[in-house]
This record gives structure tokens, C-alpha cells and sequence, in this order.
């Protein structure tokens, strides 16, 4: 017994791991890009002047954007670090998981007989972002919600690497290297409660209205499955948890689990992590159930 345990923790770690790799290789070489080519100036153009709509577009973005929240982190960090607005990067990086077309595809083909779980998911993300971004504009506008200091550019490379193309990639190595670790640490406490989680228990107390949606939050986040497969996860809880339920499950994952919990940690300050974390959780919450209760 024991040694199966073993074998489903280290199956386990293999899955998040492997499912994460090619999306923070996409993060992580669009974050070198950015540091490469973006400029504050470009950034202040394209934004509009408006804190509230700006928040429109950063939504819009995820529509084209397919990265899931295991890379969005690192883009975010360097947007954030050449002139982003706070609550604007923190807007995109909830988003962008969900929104994106493969997450889309990925939803429309697990609840085929069920739109309202496939637009409802897209809806709510947008609306949880907004409250979110909204927080963060109020209480950390013009804060510095970094914790890790970025190198500014070029100081990665000596002066005889003048090529865009050798940056981008020696950029990205380094990148890739330090956002790992953090991808490894968390998939391995993901992987430990996929072992020992009790589904049967799981299920006896996800029935009830008031608590499924709490415990298919906290199911989301121990997972820590990637938004492109956490749609056929769902699913299979489709007859069992309440629509309210399912719908928290499918919006607290690629905002929040316990990879991107970590990796926040790492490079944002806790002092924003921790108020972050609780306004994010108590948005999905209530309007999951205000979406069950209008519409079932």
C-alpha cells in the first residue's frame, strides 16, 4: 500500500510538471520578449487614461493570449516592472488563463450539453477581475507590490551581445531556471494532496448548496491542474456538485492553486499576496452562487 502511495505521488508530480512546462516556456520567452521591445511609453499609449477602463482591454488580451496561470506570472512581473499599472497587470494575470482560446476550446468540448458552465465561466472571470483590479487600484496604486527586484535590462549581458534574438533567449533561460523551482515545490504539494485526498468525503459534503462551492474552491486549489485540462475535471463532477460549484471550481483554478500560490510568494510582497488572495477568493465565491441563484 505504501509503495503505491509512493507511486501515485511521484505519477502525480510527473502529470502538473509535464502539463505545466511547454506554458511556462511560453511565459517565460513572451517575459523576455517584453523586456526586450515593450517600453513604458508603448504601454502608456495603448492603455487608455481611464483606471477603470483600462481594465477592458487587459480582459480582451486574454481572448489572443494562450498562456495558462503557470506562465502568466513572469509576463506579468516584467509588464508590471516597466511600467504597467498594478491593479491593470493583476487584471490580466487572472484573466488570461481563462479567457484564452484553447481554455475556451478545452470548455466548450467537456460541458458540450451545458453553455451556461462555458459562458458562465468566461463571465465570471471577468466580473471577479474587475472587483479584484478595482481593490488593487484603491488600496495598492501606487505601491510597490514586488518583492524580488528585477535586473534592468542589459544587466544580464555584457556589452559585446548586442543582438536582440541572444538576449531573448539567454533572458529566458535565466527565467525559466528561477520560475521552476517554484513550479516544482508547488507540484509536489499538489501532487501529496491529490494522494490523500478522500473523494468520497469530497463528494458527501459537496452536495450541500452553502459549502460546494467552498469545497470545489479548495478541491481547485490543491489540484493545481492547468486551466487547459481542468475543464474535463470538472466534468466528471457534473452530476454530482451543484452548477454554483462546478463554476467556482472552474475560475478559482487558473486564478489561484497552490503552484502560483508559491510563485507569488516568491515575487510579490506577502503584504499584497495575503489581501490579494482573500478578496480574489470571497469574489468567486458569492458570485458563483449569485450566478447559480439568477439563473438556476
Amino acid at each position: 500500500m505504501r509503495l503505491r502511495e509512493i507511486l501515485s505521488k511521484i505519477r502525480g508530480l510527473i502529470r502538473i510538471v509535464l502539463e505545466a512546462i511547454p506554458f511556462i516556456l511560453i511565459g517565460v520567452i513572451a517575459s523576455s520578449i517584453i523586456q526586450s521591445f515593450v517600453t513604458e511609453k508603448m504601454l502608456q499609449k495603448i492603455l487608455p487614461k481611464h483606471a477603470f477602463l483600462a481594465m477592458l482591454p487587459a480582459m480582451l488580451v486574454g481572448a489572443i493570449f494562450p498562456v495558462c496561470e503557470c506562465a502568466i506570472i513572469p509576463i506579468v512581473r516584467r509588464l508590471i516592472k516597466k511600467g504597467l499599472p498594478n491593479h491593470i497587470g493583476i487584471v490580466f494575470m487572472l484573466t488570461v488563463p481563462i479567457l484564452n482560446p484553447i481554455v475556451f476550446i478545452a470548455t466548450y468540448f467537456a460541458f458540450q450539453n451545458n453553455s451556461y458552465l462555458l459562458y458562465g465561466r468566461m463571465g465570471l472571470a471577468c466580473a471577479v477581475a474587475f472587483i479584484v483590479g478595482s481593490f488593487v487600484y484603491v488600496f495598492f496604486k501606487n505601491k510597490d507590490i514586488l518583492k524580488i527586484s528585477l535586473p534592468i535590462e542589459g544587466s544580464h549581458f555584457s556589452n559585446l551581445e548586442r543582438n536582440r534574438f541572444s538576449k531573448i533567449l539567454k533572458h529566458a533561460g535565466d527565467e525559466f531556471f528561477d520560475t521552476g523551482k517554484y513550479l516544482l515545490i508547488g507540484a509536489l504539494c499538489a501532487s501529496l494532496f491529490q494522494t490523500f485526498l478522500d473523494r468520497n468525503l469530497l463528494i458527501s459534503i459537496g452536495t450541500n448548496e452553502v459549502t460546494a462551492p467552498t469545497v470545489m474552491m479548495g478541491f481547485a486549489y490543491v489540484l493545481s491542474l492547468c486551466s487547459e485540462a481542468d475543464a474535463f475535471v470538472a466534468a466528471s463532477f457534473n452530476n454530482t456538485f451543484t452548477i454554483g460549484s462546478l463554476l467556482a471550481f472552474l475560475v478559482m483554478g487558473p486564478m489561484l492553486d497552490i503552484k502560483n500560490t508559491i510563485m507569488l510568494c516568491a515575487y510579490f510582497r506577502v503584504k499584497f499576496v495575503v489581501p490579494f488572495i482573500l478578496v480574489t477568493c470571497v469574489s468567486i465565491y458569492f458570485l458563483s452562487r449569485l450566478f447559480e441563484w439568477i439563473f438556476f
